[in-house]
């Protein structure tokens, strides 16, 4: 019971920290190709997960890991991801892009039963319904106008999920969150470094000081959701990632003076309430268990 509710806390805390680091991308995607970004920011998460392994328990945050299959899928899925939500974020206005992050749930419902054997109950598919009504309500267009865009974000929604369904995997055999952090990022920076030469470009300070932020958000944030998805269900987990609509809406009034409308109120509010719906769901059915053990 005391895990979920800090598994909870944990994927918010991550939702934050990854909304900072797409608005960094949306910025940089302007002006940099892909490789650029991928290649320092990786390097600089490489680095810094090696800093962390020497100066923690190793016990607990060591690079080793016995789960090497599940991790070459994570690493390929999490390159995969990488490239897509950079072209998604390029191409697509910001809300655009979060209404396929919205899809994310979904994927991990339909694909938790066959890959971790963790099937919703059904009251956790009502929360489920509820919050991709949350999304419909955020983009009232829906999906007129489909682009190219459209179809990099949804690769990367697919492929983000079964990143995190890998994660999940690994993290119910072993507790690595470093080794979840560094392999992906290490295969990230060395598929981006072979298409490096081709696309450099000089960079400013302000601009390496920006990947540089991209990069400690990242860090934080891919360690935080090593941790959460060890203590939470996958399909409990990402419906809370939706609370990352909320940070949009912030960094879009703070950043581009975007005043959010009733209709976008009103599908965050349905938002937040499927993600505690499905919190409250896990720790009832973790309270009916333990009088049995």
């Amino acid at each position: 019971m005391r895990g979920a509710g800090i598994g909870a806390a944990l994927v918010v805390l991550y939702t934050g920290m990854m909304a900072a680091a797409d608005g960094i991308t949306k910025f940089i995607a302007g002006s940099y190709a892909a490789p650029q970004l991928f290649v320092i920011s990786s390097a600089l998460v490489v680095a810094l997960s090696m800093a962390a392994t020497r100066l923690g328990d190793r016990g607990q945050g060591g690079l080793r890991l016995r789960s090497r299959g599940a991790m070459w899928v994570r690493a390929a899925l999490t390159v995969i991801a990488s490239i897509a939500f950079f072209q998604a974020f390029r191409l697509l206005p910001f809300a655009d892009v979060f209404l396929f992050i919205g899809l994310i749930p979904l994927i991990a419902a339909a694909l938790s039963g066959p890959v971790l054997g963790e099937v919703p109950r059904p009251m956790a598919w009502a929360a489920l319904g509820l919050g991709a009504g949350g999304i419909l309500v955020l983009m009232p267009g829906g999906l007129s106008g489909m682009q190219a865009g459209h179809g990099w974000a949804l690769l990367a929604a697919v492929s983000g999920t079964g990143s995190m369904l890998a994660a999940r995997l690994i993290a119910r055999v072993e507790r690595v969150p470093l080794a979840q952090v560094f392999w992906p990022n290490l295969a990230l920076m060395l598929a981006m470094g072979l298409a490096l030469p081709f696309v450099w470009t000089p960079m400013s300070l302000t601009d390496l000081g920006w990947i540089t932020g991209y990069a400690v958000a990242l860090f934080a944030a891919r360690y935080v959701v090593a941790e959460a998805l060890r203590l939470l269900p996958a399909y409990v987990a990402t419906p809370l990632m939706n609370l990352q609509f909320v940070w949009m809406v912030a960094i879009g009034m703070l950043a581009f003076g975007e005043i959010p409308t009733m209709g976008t109120l009103l599908g965050v509010s349905l938002v937040i309430g499927s993600g505690l719906w499905l919190v409250i769901d896990e720790h009832m059915a973790r309270a009916r268990v333990i009088p049995a053990e």
